[in-house]
């Protein structure tokens, strides 16, 4: 077989892939150098096992915020209102050896309202804060 040789007239027809493999390169160093920045702050979240309980402090050593199907929150079993409710839980905190603060409350309730009591919360300076349902 006789090996074709090029003329200056004929059209160039093969695929030159060097600039595309280039291109993914340096996007693959892009997003490995951009991913760790990615990751978004939010809330740890623990699930609980049992038997964690053993040695800690009782649950009636934290602090308490209960919010009610009718609007009505407490702290500690004592009233309070979102206005309030940074004073109530810091001052619940200082008596407190854990820093933990439970809030319960009820299916009918907002959302907004609980993370705004959570957020409240970790403002007055509970270090941790857990969530239940009401029953």
């Amino acid at each position: 077989m006789a090996m074709q040789t090029s003329n200056g007239d004929d059209a160039i027809t093969d695929i030159n892939v060097t600039p595309l493999v280039d291109v993914c390169l340096v996007l693959v160093i892009i997003f490995m150098a951009v991913a760790p920045f990615a990751v978004q702050a939010g809330i740890k979240v623990l699930e609980s096992r049992a038997k964690a309980g053993v040695g800690k402090v009782t649950a009636s050593e934290n602090v308490q915020v209960r919010l009610r199907k009718n609007g009505t929150l407490t702290v500690n079993g004592r009233p309070s209102s979102f206005p309030r409710l940074f004073q109530d839980v810091e001052g619940a905190l200082s008596a407190s050896r854990d820093k933990m603060v439970i809030i319960t409350a009820d299916d009918s309730n907002k959302v907004g309202d609980v993370v705004n009591m959570m957020d409240t919360s970790k403002q007055a300076g509970a270090e941790k804060v857990a969530i239940m349902k009401a029953e």
